[in-house]
């Protein structure tokens, strides 16, 4: 947020924000704090989206906000370019999971409010999408042809750019390529 940076994607430099509109505090943990009668817990989720997804809950009202880690109705975004990878999103919906309960309301940055069953759903189809792509990017596959092996067919969605997000997410795949296999190089 400080400086310049390149977004690859659409091809051009973001420019750094003002000084004013810098946080004043940042964290790569869990933390708590109280205001009034609600407790809010909060917490780091590393690679989800981009380097610096978090989720808010707000324990006493039961509402966990998730931000773009969760997407009912967009296609899920994987900035690799931060760092964010599919295994990173997976592993993210777990924590989550793990925080709510069956009344939960989890708040996605679009979209309805998501009950938990919603979001372990979402997380399922994720993990799916993630071991079919090991497979493919383990025999040299790129997106095109991750896209015409039907990848992506037979899921519970679809996807309004399934290009852009195979080729985000084979680029992903490739940054972490340490967690797809011990034989791969």
């Amino acid at each position: 947020m400080a400086s310049d940076y390149w977004v690859p994607g659409e091809e051009r430099y973001e420019k750094a924000r003002p000084r004013t509109a810098l946080p004043t505090e940042t964290f790569l943990t869990t933390g708590s704090t109280k205001v009034g009668k609600e407790q809010i817990d909060y917490g780091y989720l590393p690679l989800a989206h981009t380097s610096g997804d978090i989720y808010v809950f707000f324990r006493s009202s039961n509402v966990l906000a998730v931000g773009d880690v969760a997407s009912p109705l967009r296609d899920p975004a994987l900035d690799y370019f931060t760092g964010a990878w599919i295994g990173g999103r997976v592993d993210a919906m777990d924590i989550l999971l793990k925080l709510s309960n069956d009344e939960t309301r989890i708040v996605p940055a679009y979209g309805p409010v998501m009950t938990k069953a919603e979001l372990k759903a979402e997380r399922d189809m994720m993990e799916e999408v993630r071991a079919r792509l090991f497979k493919t990017v383990r025999e040299g596959d790129g997106p095109k042809e991750m896209l015409d092996a039907g990848v992506l067919k037979g899921l519970p969605r679809t996807w309004k750019d399934p290009d852009k997000f195979l080729y985000d997410a084979a680029r992903g795949l490739w940054a972490h390529h340490d967690k797809l296999d011990p034989n791969v190089v």
